[in-house]
């Protein structure tokens, strides 16, 4: 079995039995390309099935000059998910991962924006051009759903359920929830729906997808990523922001104002709670009042 063949195997396993979107799959795969392109410049002609422990931390060594603690952290992730498929699949009898550790990285908080500093990126939009209607009701869906960008870009008209105050929500692993979403934001997406997407020449692909571009067909990540750091710059916000912070923002936000975080990680689509309790690191100011109002010995002296 040589790198291209495992790789590909590999691939198919995450997309077939562990339900990994693309995007996923596309980042695990990088990982491993690093790790081919390096043995090429250095002559090496080790194969998935025997290359040692030594030549896999000689690679992580390596790494560990170009990228910061997170980053090789992931790499040596993706590298030991890789190899342990291998010794799964019988083709290899050990990990050559097993012994090297990742850097200890503390937990990295969001990003967030408040809500004045959404208000201003939203009046920001020229409503004169045509794309003005849909990058409006982008930006509410965003922050009233706590999307990921491409669970936005992959949101359908039949996704839409209005009259329950709901939508379809496609995440990772093309596992679907439904997510409330608000008044407001509703209001914007009908708005866009019957003034500017009706009057566009729809791909017949992409006739059910909600958001396109001028040319009718579905938005990329690109351009929501390059059209919020263009709000961003014309309203002077000194923030690094993309489409996530608006998610951060929307979880940060609910939690601050009372939500439990159970059902913020029902909205968000998290599979284990302990993703959502990044957000307790956020805000703690809430906690408080929450000791107030519920401990039962509140208020005696």
């Amino acid at each position: 079995m040589n790198w291209q063949s495992a790789l590909k195997s590999y691939k198919q396993y995450l997309k077939i039995e562990r339900g990994l979107s693309e995007n996923t799959i596309s980042s695990y795969g990088f990982d491993i390309l690093k790790l081919m392109a390096f043995l090429e410049q250095r002559g090496c002609g080790d194969s998935p099935l025997d290359i040692s422990h030594h030549t896999v931390q000689a690679f992580v060594y390596e790494t560990s000059k170009q990228h910061n603690a997170r980053s090789q952290s992931r790499i040596i992730s993706g590298l030991r998910s890789f190899f342990s498929y291998l010794v799964f699949e019988d083709h290899r009898q050990t990990n050559p991962l097993d012994l090297i550790e990742s850097p200890k990285i503390g937990r990295k908080l969001p990003d967030t924006i408040s809500t004045d500093e959404i208000d201003a990126l939203i009046a920001a939009i020229d409503l004169g051009k045509p794309e003005g209607e849909r990058n409006r009701a982008i930006l509410e869906t965003l922050y009233s759903c706590g999307l990921r960008v491409s669970e936005l870009t992959n949101l359908k008209l039949s996704d839409l359920y209005f009259d329950e105050g709901f939508i379809k929500v496609t995440g990772k692993g093309d596992k679907q929830r439904f997510v409330p979403i608000v008044e407001t934001a509703q209001k914007y997406i009908n708005i866009y729906r019957g003034e500017i997407r009706c009057h566009l020449k729809v791909a017949p692909e992409h006739r059910d997808i909600l958001f396109l571009n001028r040319r009718g067909k579905r938005l990329t990540r690109a351009m929501i990523f390059t059209m919020i750091r263009q709000l961003a710059e014309k309203t002077g916000l000194d923030k690094t922001i993309s489409p996530h912070t608006f998610r951060h923002s929307f979880a940060t936000d609910l939690l601050k104002n009372g939500a439990d975080l159970r059902s913020i990680q029902l909205m968000l689509g998290h599979e284990s709670i302990t993703t959502t309790e990044i957000y307790m690191h956020v805000d703690r100011t809430h906690l408080k009042g929450v000791l107030d109002q519920y401990h039962p010995r509140r208020g005696k002296k």
